[in-house]
């Protein structure tokens, strides 16, 4: 089982009291987010219209989606197990017997295992796909800023280790990316029946 990124999930990981488990909670959950979707959403639809929003909505949610079943497929299946044998499937930070009264644990309602972080790699399909499609300095760097956040609440929450987000992160990129030209080319599609 690969250890090296435990003394950094130590060094971040720490009970911050009451206040600070209910907003890493909340950063963690998906209702504290919905008016940044929405405001993502009024952007392109302001910027580009409604059926070019109607496709960028749908690629997100083709581009999260993908994410989130890929990163399944690896927690479940030990995929990177098969792929490289130094990363099998390791339990949450929560559930790890070689770090049982070190750990900080909010809530215990979690599958087993965290290798690949399923939050992560939406967040980050949501971040790229959404700076790409917005292309604003200052919007790309609150994303940045909210996809650090978010990830850092796992690691507070005890749901995963830093290879586990990293690891997210470079999926939901990917996932982004690809999703972001697909989204240029429904762009150009609607605009010629414009």
């Amino acid at each position: 089982m690969y250890t090296f990124d435990h003394p950094l999930f130590l060094a971040l990981n720490f009970d911050g009291g009451e206040f600070m488990d209910k907003a890493m909670t909340a950063v963690s959950g998906t209702a504290m987010w919905i008016p940044l979707y929405l405001l993502i959403f009024a952007w392109i639809w302001y910027k580009y219209g409604w059926k070019n929003c109607m496709a960028f909505v749908v690629c997100l949610a083709v581009a999260m989606g993908l994410a989130d079943m890929f990163c399944g497929i690896f927690k479940h299946s030990g995929l990177l197990k098969h792929l490289w044998e130094s990363f099998p499937p390791r339990p949450r930070p929560m559930f790890a017997e070689e770090l049982r009264g070190m750990v900080h644990v909010v809530s215990y309602r979690h599958g087993p295992y965290g290798t690949v972080s399923s939050h992560a790699a939406t967040v980050a399909a949501l971040a790229v796909l959404s700076s790409l499609a917005i292309r604003k300095t200052w919007f790309s760097l609150t994303m940045a800023a909210i996809t650090l956040l978010i990830c850092y609440s796992r690691i507070y929450l005890a749901c995963h280790y830093p290879v586990d987000l990293a690891l997210g992160l470079a999926v939901g990129a990917v996932s982004g990316t690809i999703m972001y030209f697909l989204y240029k080319k429904l762009a150009e599609v609607l605009k010629s029946y414009s």
